[in-house]
């Protein structure tokens, strides 16, 4: 090989390789631009141990202090994290569910159109700390669907969330609920059945009934990790947790590993200090811990979530030289991974029993 094909082979190496960074730096943009979008939804983590059903600080959603139950630890065939493919989602409203929410039919004399019930909607659609929501019947369609414009309708129906993880739905909460309806139902021409409409103290009585229910099954799973040597930067965390395909969350100091779905919820959450997440210099910001959560209700367990926390772990482990424990500062061991996974399996069946499958529209409103 002479020195000339020799110099023009280094070139074309030299072009392939400037055309692949330049290749992956635009697919990391994309990724990350794509999970600040999904990520409306990111909690904050409690740690193990916390108490069921307290209400909790919000990233994006509500949190809560949640009693740490277990998932299956899975013999082998662990899905990387890095494989998650993320997509832009497409905001709706979550239906109407009659498992989770308090139904209230609202009568129209004559179909009425989708910009007349969308501009009197009331600017705030809680009542309380509860989500409620207003449905039409398509005139042309039959089907029940999220208001929008260009669309006429025979039918309308409210429904106030029952529960969520800051507790059941009280009396105030629903009294505020009626008269924010029946404001809205003056304003578009509509009229609220006294005799189809859910008495108070059913409602009430339902709510506490569902959350009791429920409560007990609100997993949120926490892993600390904490530096054995010399404290990490937090520009030096997000490169580590990168190569598993974590990306930028939209809260400071929260990365997510995206979950794939459409809407959904991210799979993981790994949290470092916010204060030094905003520090100038994110290179001068140095920290000791940062923390692993997965948010049991809200991933399909057929995604496999709790492989996916404890690789997760493992590999931040060895790749920041970290110790894994809990919020006491107790080491995790492979056993104490193996009973959480035992443990989860029979959370995943009775959230299935009542009809509350892990990941479904609803398991996601009630644990919100």
């Amino acid at each position: 090989m002479t020195l000339t094909t020799a110099l023009s082979l280094l070139g074309l190496l030299v072009l392939a390789i400037l055309a692949l960074q330049l290749w992956w730096g635009t697919r990391r943009r994309q990724r990350q631009l794509a999970a600040d979008s999904v990520l409306n939804g990111e909690r904050t983590e409690p740690q193990l141990g916390g108490d069921t059903g307290g209400p909790g600080a919000a990233d994006a959603a509500a949190a809560a202090d949640g009693d740490t139950l277990p998932g299956e630890l899975a013999a082998g065939g662990l899905a990387s994290p890095a494989t998650v493919t993320v997509r832009t989602p497409t905001r709706r409203v979550p239906r109407l569910d009659a498992l989770i929410d308090a139904i209230v039919p609202l009568a129209v004399e004559s179909p009425i159109t989708g910009e007349l019930a969308l501009a009197h909607l009331p600017p705030s659609r809680r009542a309380g700390s509860k989500p409620f929501y207003i449905e039409g019947l398509d005139a042309e369609s039959g089907t029940w669907e999220v208001l929008a414009a260009g669309r006429r309708y025979g039918e309308l129906q409210a429904g106030l969330q029952l529960a969520s993880r800051s507790g059941p739905l009280n009396e105030i909460e629903y009294s505020e609920f009626m008269q924010k309806l029946q404001a809205y139902a003056e304003a578009v021409g509509a009229s609220i059945d006294g005799s189809n409409a859910p008495d108070m103290l059913e409602v009430v009585a339902r709510a506490r009934e569902l959350d009791g229910l429920t409560a007990p099954l609100d997993a949120q799973l926490t892993v600390t990790l904490r530096t054995n040597g010399v404290a990490w930067s937090v520009s030096y965390v997000q490169q580590v947790a990168a190569r598993l395909g974590f990306v930028p969350g939209a809260v400071p100091g929260r990365l997510v590993l995206p979950s794939g779905e459409e809407g959904a919820p991210p799979m993981l959450v790994l949290a470092v200090d916010a204060q030094a997440a905003l520090a100038e210099d994110p290179q001068a910001s140095a920290i000791r811990d940062c923390t692993l959560t997965l948010d049991v209700p809200q991933t399909p367990a057929a995604k496999e979530p709790f492989p996916a926390w404890h690789l997760a772990a493992r590999q931040l482990s060895d790749d920041l030289d970290a110790a894994l424990g809990d919020d006491q500062g107790q080491p995790i061991s492979l056993q104490a991974f193996a009973d959480i996974g035992q443990e989860l399996n029979g959370l995943y069946a009775r959230l299935e029993a009542l009809d509350l499958p892990a990941g479904s529209v609803a398991a996601r409103r009630l644990f919100s």
